[in-house]
């Protein structure tokens, strides 16, 4: 998984470097990941202390925005959410929705230029 983390990143990189991302994506995307890492800590400590908890579908947005890297990151490191099979099962299916609307963003240029202008 780290080859496809590092994969993305460089992507991402070359994205920017083509133009085809704003540079401000870099450091948002960066952000991104650090909060999802970040949330799943929390979510992890309120699960052990029995407070209110981060609903998954939160967790799964914050992945299907980006943040998957530090998804994946969180599940390993803190050893949460990694074992229940059903939220595994849709966070590997952001992750795949997260790659196809990237590379239709970057390898589709009419879809760019008619979003372009929508946003």
């Amino acid at each position: 998984m780290l080859i496809v983390i590092t994969a993305y990143a460089g992507l991402m990189l070359w994205a920017v470097w083509r133009s085809l991302l704003p540079w401000w994506a870099l450091p948002v995307s960066f952000v991104l990941n650090l909060l999802t890492f970040w949330m799943y800590w929390v979510d992890k400590r309120a699960a052990q202390t029995g407070q209110w908890r981060t609903p998954e579908s939160t967790l799964q947005l914050m992945a299907l925005a980006g943040g998957w890297p530090g998804a994946w990151l969180a599940q390993q490191v803190l050893r949460h959410k990694s074992s229940k099979q059903s939220f595994r099962f849709v966070y590997w299916l952001t992750v795949l929705s997260h790659g196809l609307l990237l590379g239709a963003w970057l390898f589709w240029p009419p879809l760019r230029k008619s979003l372009a202008a929508w946003l």
